[in-house]
């Protein structure tokens, strides 16, 4: 997908919506698990539900694999269905690789080629050659963490080495990595107040914004200082959309819940010039 039928998805549908499908077969509700493959059943309901509302979907693969060859099978019928059905959607791997250049080739051939995925999160820890052969793939994206959520993040990405923060040097320094027009880039929501720097070194790019909902990320905040002329935002929600019910109906209470998110986007996008 180029980043143009993305940018076009979100204005059709008023929504920077990525959800998040990270299955965790002790929250699903209990009468999925009478099904032979209870997580591609769980998907496939959030999916129907929701897909005129959000614009991604982001299975994070440690949730499948997990559970063996079976979480990784219910994860090839979840893009299987994703790219068959809804061709529309961006899908993301979140599996957060980086390796050697020969085994980052490997996981970029696994992810885009295989899956089929639009784009894959990477670590960028170990440089330029762990990166580059994921951004050989045409219309396809990396997405690379530049600077996480999580508490843990203040060990390493803030710290300030030769007068600037580490993540601002990470930031730069992909920029001049070959073909870093396909890099995109995880910013936790979290971070908002950050945002107006990282939005300085790279102001076109797309950033995946994880955090609001359940970690307590604002997304007026996000999109306040994170957005730019062309949108450049994909807001994640894992938990607070798809745990929403463990009924029967959990589906519609899932609906309900993204159709709260997309209604707040839609009133940001109609405020917004681009």
């Amino acid at each position: 997908m180029t980043t143009q039928q993305l940018i076009q998805q979100i204005k059709t549908k008023k929504s920077f919506l990525c959800i998040g499908l990270d299955v965790d077969l002790t929250k699903i509700p209990t009468h999925l698990l009478e099904f032979e493959d209870p997580i591609f059943e769980f998907n496939k309901a959030i999916i129907d539900a929701t897909h005129d509302l959000a614009v991604s979907y982001k299975p994070n693969t440690a949730f499948y694999e997990a559970y063996g060859i079976k979480g990784w099978i219910s994860l090839q019928k979840t893009i299987n269905y994703l790219n068959e059905k809804f061709p529309e959607i961006f899908t993301i791997a979140d599996a957060k690789r980086g390796d050697i250049g020969n085994t980052s080739s490997m996981y970029a051939k696994a992810f885009f080629e295989d899956l089929n995925f639009d784009s894959v999160t990477v670590a960028p820890y170990m440089g330029k050659d762990s990166v580059e052969p994921f951004l050989e793939f045409e219309n396809k994206h990396t997405i690379m963490l530049a600077l996480t959520s999580n508490e843990g993040a203040f060990d390493f990405q803030t710290l300030t080495i030769e007068g600037k923060e580490l993540y601002k040097k990470v930031l730069e320094t992909s920029k001049t990595w070959k073909n870093s027009e396909n890099l995109m880039y995880v910013v936790g929501a979290t971070k908002a107040e950050y945002l107006t720097e990282i939005r300085k070194i790279v102001p076109d790019s797309f950033l995946l914004v994880p955090g609001v909902g359940a970690q307590g990320g604002s997304l007026s905040e996000v999109c306040k200082y994170g957005m730019n002329s062309n949108i450049g935002l994909l807001i994640n929600s894992s938990r607070a959309i798809i745990y929403a019910s463990n009924g029967v109906n959990f589906a519609e209470k899932v609906r309900e819940e993204t159709q709260k998110m997309q209604l707040e986007m839609a009133a940001i996008l109609n405020r917004a010039t681009f």
